[in-house]
């Protein structure tokens, strides 16, 4: 079962996202990750899985690129096991990543080992506390997507907590309920308004920023900080000095 977390349901899902359905998805997360990682700067940022997706193409890295298991990549490799230094990535793109590993955690803890501090991590995934949620156990995980992990947006937020990740601005989005058929769905799209003002933490997915906090890192100021303070230290100390009377 392992092996056709990590192989097949990546590839599954990148299809399932050409369906109507999934274009719904496809449309509300390609404009968070736009918007996310339109400011984020460095040196090199990573995509993993969905090669077929240019998540990163707002960003203006010199380096970009997909890693993961699915045929296409850049550079093929386990998620879990990225072939990449310590603190050596400044972006990372999740998108569903965790959804469709059989080892979430261990992708989470990866992604933490390679960033650098103060680098940034993206991510979406299903929410099951949803009407997508409810049609997963309905579907009892046949078929896409429900045949993923669907992790609650607490539960990421505590396992980031424990790897020194602090967790962000979240998005949910997708309130209508998962229908298949377009001119259904139109008769529901009043639910994607609604649903940000009524039941707001009940959207099908959801999209999560976070950034690596090193604990006891100390920013070092630029050295023309430096003498700018010493120059200012030295000019309200010379009228004390002229203040006090001779001896």
């Amino acid at each position: 079962m392992q092996d056709s977390f990590n192989t097949v349901l990546p590839e599954q899902f990148a299809h399932w996202l050409h369906s109507p359905l999934g274009q719904c998805v496809l449309e509300h997360e390609q404009r968070f990750f736009d918007s996310a990682v339109a400011d984020v700067f460095g040196y090199y940022a990573v995509q993993l899985e969905l090669p077929g997706l240019d998540l990163l193409r707002s960003n203006r890295m010199p380096t970009r690129l997909t890693a993961g298991l699915s045929r296409h990549c850049s550079l093929n490799c386990d998620p879990a096991q990225l072939p990449f230094s310590t603190a050596s990535i400044d972006l990372l793109v999740l998108p569903h990543t965790l959804d469709f590993h059989a080892d979430p955690r261990a992708v989470l803890r990866e992604a933490e080992r390679v960033l650098v501090p103060e680098g940034r991590l993206m991510l979406t995934g299903f929410n099951p506390w949803s009407l997508w949620g409810m049609a997963r156990r309905g579907k009892r995980g046949q078929g896409m997507p429900w045949q993923g992990h669907f992790l609650s947006l607490p539960r990421i937020k505590d396992w980031m907590a424990l790897l020194n990740f602090e967790a962000g601005a979240n998005k949910v989005h997708c309130y209508l309920p998962p229908l298949a058929q377009c001119g259904w769905r139109n008769r529901f799209a009043f639910m994607e308004y609604a649903g940000q003002r009524w039941w707001p933490v009940a959207g099908g997915i959801y999209c999560l920023e976070a950034v690596k906090r090193v604990r006891g890192m100390r920013l070092i100021a630029p050295r023309w900080k430096k003498a700018h303070s010493s120059v200012r230290a030295v000019a309200v100390a010379l009228p004390d000095r002229q203040e006090q009377p001779d001896d």
